[in-house]
């Protein structure tokens, strides 16, 4: 579908299993190498101690925790990520957030297109 996914090695961070299913699918068949996936803040901050990903999708609250930890590790690491939210009241409708958010529900298009923005933001930088 997307060339500019193919191969990419992602890390999606969402504790909704329904959710996760659906959103590993999509990245397969966009193309993309290896989605490891993280269902809470431990797990996500263990893996980006041990492995190296190209992209990240964060939810912005996991079981009831902040992501923002998750958040602040994926920066020092230097993974362009984005995060996934269906929550109306996020701190994006304040103007408190520096990266691209992806509303929940979303289509494997608008997942595409916005994953495909992100990387390119980041080899333009």
């Amino acid at each position: 579908m997307d060339k500019l996914l193919s191969g990419l090695r992602v890390l999606v961070v969402e504790d909704e299993h329904l959710i996760l299913m659906m959103i590993e699918g999509w990245l397969s068949d966009l193309g993309c190498s290896a989605v490891t996936s993280a269902p809470s803040v431990d797990k996500a901050l263990g893996l980006l101690a041990g492995q190296q990903f190209d992209v990240a999708m964060l939810d912005m609250n996991l079981g009831g925790s902040d992501s923002g930890v998750v958040a602040e590790a994926l920066e020092r690491h230097g993974v362009p990520f984005l995060y996934c939210t269906g929550n109306r009241a996020s701190k994006e409708a304040k103007g408190e957030l520096a990266h691209p958010v992806l509303k929940k529900p979303f289509s494997v298009e608008e997942l595409a297109a916005a994953l495909s923005r992100l990387i390119k933001a980041d080899y333009s930088e």
